[in-house]
């Protein structure tokens, strides 16, 4: 396989940059067998069927986007550049590694200031990242960093405008628990409480797991043999109630439905052994064609980038040659595209 073969047309204009309101609004392109109809989110609870369970992650995106302030001493005096931080992962000791625009120039050492409650000291610099340490910690970093960041929205919608207030409850779910993410899963940002309801009522069944999101999930593929691309890694964890109500709704015959490719990635890694395990700990599992699913029954997506990991995932699902022809029916029906767009239910 080539990456070539997971290109397709995109036109710009079909690129969300705000979301559906209300979130169930959103349209939903439903493909069971090998047709193709076109619904709405609303409609979830009509198509899913009782004894359904629909697994959702419940990571919580931090407000990742920093805009701070390096000052150091030169022969002209004290000299100030603004800096733009990204984090990306707290790393071991209390430190968190970050990318920064511009790089180049900062050194070990020197202090950029963001807020009045919060700086950060540059360890250190390697393979293109900085290792910095936040001056407050807890819950008081997790109140300065709420002050001071916003919301890293994807690439694709930063490069079209600026992160504001709204982002901050758009691009999180309704169910955010535990914070680590620096990207939403954005499947269940569709989802609000009477919609939860709703498919509660129908006798679908919800199991929760986390897998905090990093910046990696938007790395471009860089190699044209897909099968050697180096995914990146991603931490999660699946407790032991979840796998077992996983593993109890397969042998009462019902599906296993992950909101999200990240839902899907995390159970798929716990399913190592063909039944799920409680899993704790970092995966970088890459789903290309020719994968053996283990659990995954039905995937509830959105749209993806063009020769991404996450075309390649579900075009290990549904066949390549199917998900060229969702995707062109997608783009014919002007469906909206990537975090903020529309969502697909993928039924093989």
């Amino acid at each position: 396989m080539k990456l070539s073969d997971f290109d397709f047309e995109l036109p710009e204009r079909l690129i969300a940059t705000r979301p559906a309101r209300p979130r169930s609004a959103a349209r939903l392109l439903l493909a069971e067998g090998g047709g193709i109809v076109d619904r709405v989110v609303a409609d979830l609870p009509a198509i899913l069927r009782p004894g359904d369970r629909m697994v959702l992650n419940n990571t919580k995106v931090i407000p990742a986007r920093l805009s701070g302030t390096r000052t150091r001493i030169s022969t002209q005096g004290e000299v100030s550049a603004r800096i733009e931080v990204t984090l990306l992962e707290p790393a071991p000791g209390g430190a968190w590694l970050a990318l920064a625009k511009p790089l180049r120039k900062l050194k070990a050492g020197e202090v950029i200031r963001f807020s009045p409650a919060l700086a950060a000291e540059v360890l250190g610099i390697e393979d293109g990242q900085l290792r910095l340490a936040f001056s407050v910690a807890g819950a008081d970093f997790d109140a300065a960093l709420a002050e001071a960041g916003a919301m890293p929205l994807p690439p694709y919608i930063a490069a079209l405008r600026a992160p504001d207030e709204a982002d901050k409850t758009d691009y999180q779910t309704v169910f955010a628990r535990h914070a680590g993410a620096v990207a939403a899963p954005t499947a269940s940002l569709h989802f609000d409480a009477a919609l939860l309801a709703a498919i509660a009522a129908r006798g679908v069944q919800f199991t929760e797991v986390t897998l905090h999101v990093g910046a990696g999930t938007f790395l471009p593929v860089k190699v044209d043999d897909v099968a050697t691309h180096r995914m990146h890694a991603e931490w999660g964890d699946v407790s032991a109630m979840a796998a077992a109500e996983i593993n109890a709704t397969r042998a009462a015959g019902g599906r296993i439905i992950p909101v999200g490719t990240t839902a899907l990635r995390l159970i798929e890694s716990a399913a190592a052994s063909g039944q799920v395990q409680a899993f704790s700990g970092t995966t970088d599992i890459f789903i290309y064609p020719g994968y053996r699913f283990r659990v995954t029954d039905a995937l509830m997506t959105n749209f993806h980038l063009p020769r991404s990991t996450l075309l390649m995932l579900v075009s290990a699902l549904m066949g390549q040659q199917r998900i060229r022809e969702i995707y062109a029916h997608a783009v014919a029906q002007d469906y909206r595209f990537f975090s903020y767009g529309d969502a697909s239910l993928l039924i093989p």
